[in-house]
């Protein structure tokens, strides 16, 4: 039978680390860590669940990790997991199964936790790929990439990662993506990440030019994260109000992001906030509210398209009740809510308790 390890680098994560190898522990025939300098108990932690320890002086490249954790597991295949990642669902007969094929590697689902504007937490979801037999090896300083001939398949298992709840990882990443760019001005992916990565940080003013020279330099098809990135320069336009551009971008990419929910999502909100913006010079675009969020419901929640979990559900359905109800269509709105809150939206309830208030 073939062997699974668990390949992981950390540093100081005496926060998370006791959880994620107590869930992951379950998956794998061995645990092999490599720390990259850590001050606090990381270590002896990894020690309590038998890990194989090993020591790795930082570099500023992720690749260069990861390929030396690589290189300390014996096993046939390895799983890749951050300390900060969490195992919802799987085990270790979905691997097995998997791995006994050996003609693809494997991505798992990644839900990851951050916190909106509002203050409310919501999971976008991520397809990565963290499966993969011995001798595979990583490229790039950040955001690190497999490089493999084999295609890829997804797993079913599911994983929640809290990083992005933290203060200062966004400083971290965004250090090193800089220090790429330098070697590789053009490269798509690299201005994608950082241009996210200000994003997630709420740094729209910078995030903008990332953004826009993302869009001018990724190709229209053969990447798995063009759609993501249009999207995530959708909602940086209307944190800077630059509707315009907005909206030459959503007809530029109507047939293309046609499939994502996450699309027709960020349309209606966008829709949404040009209006209260100019009532008049834009109120052709009321229509289009109720349009993008219905479209929304019919394309439902779809993994693979990497999104924010939801917009193919509660929170489409949710803004469906806003809708209706700030039209005075209180019956069409208590239907919405009611749909949201099935899903277990809970701020769906609330809305219906004023309704009937």
């Amino acid at each position: 039978m073939k062997t699974i390890g668990l390949v992981m680098i950390v540093k100081n994560e005496s926060r998370s680390l006791e959880k994620c190898l107590s869930h992951a522990q379950k998956l794998v025939d061995g645990i092999y860590i490599t720390d990259t300098g850590s001050t606090d108990n990381t270590v002896e932690i990894a020690e309590k669940f038998h890990a194989h320890i090993s020591r790795f002086e930082w570099n500023n490249d992720f690749s260069a990790a990861r390929n030396y954790a690589l290189e300390q597991s014996p096993c046939d295949w390895n799983l890749i997991l951050d300390a900060d990642e969490y195992l919802i669902s799987g085990s270790k007969k979905d691997l097995l199964t998997f791995i006994e094929k050996g003609d693809h590697i494997g991505a798992v689902q990644l839900n990851n936790s951050y916190k909106e504007a509002n203050g409310e937490i919501s999971q976008s979801c991520l397809c990565i790929t963290r499966v993969i037999p011995k001798g595979t090896r990583f490229e790039g300083r950040m955001h690190e990439q497999v490089v493999s001939d084999l295609p890829i398949a997804l797993l079913p298992l599911v994983f929640e990662h809290d990083g992005y709840m933290l203060e200062g990882k966004g400083e971290r990443n965004l250090q090193v993506l800089l220090e790429e760019l330098k070697d590789k001005p053009k490269d798509p992916y690299i201005l994608y990440q950082a241009a996210r990565t200000l994003w997630i940080m709420k740094d729209y003013t910078r995030a903008d030019q990332y953004f826009e020279r993302f869009y001018q330099t990724v190709p229209f098809s053969g990447t798995g994260y063009r759609a993501n990135g249009v999207i995530s320069y959708i909602y940086n336009l209307i944190e800077l109000k630059k509707y315009e551009t907005g909206f030459k971008i959503i007809e530029n990419e109507q047939k293309r992001l046609a499939p994502y929910a996450d699309y027709h999502f960020a349309c209606g909100t966008f829709y949404t906030q040009a209006i209260f913006s100019d009532v008049q010079r834009y109120i052709n675009y009321l229509p289009e509210i109720e349009r993008s969020y219905r479209r929304c419901l019919e394309i439902g929640e779809v993994p693979e398209h990497e999104g924010v979990i939801g917009s193919g559900s509660f929170k489409a359905a949710y803004n469906l009740g806003v809708w209706f109800e700030v039209n005075g269509k209180n019956k069409e709105a208590r239907f919405y809510y009611k749909m949201a809150l099935d899903w277990g939206y809970q701020p769906a309830g609330e809305r219906m308790k004023a309704l009937r208030g």
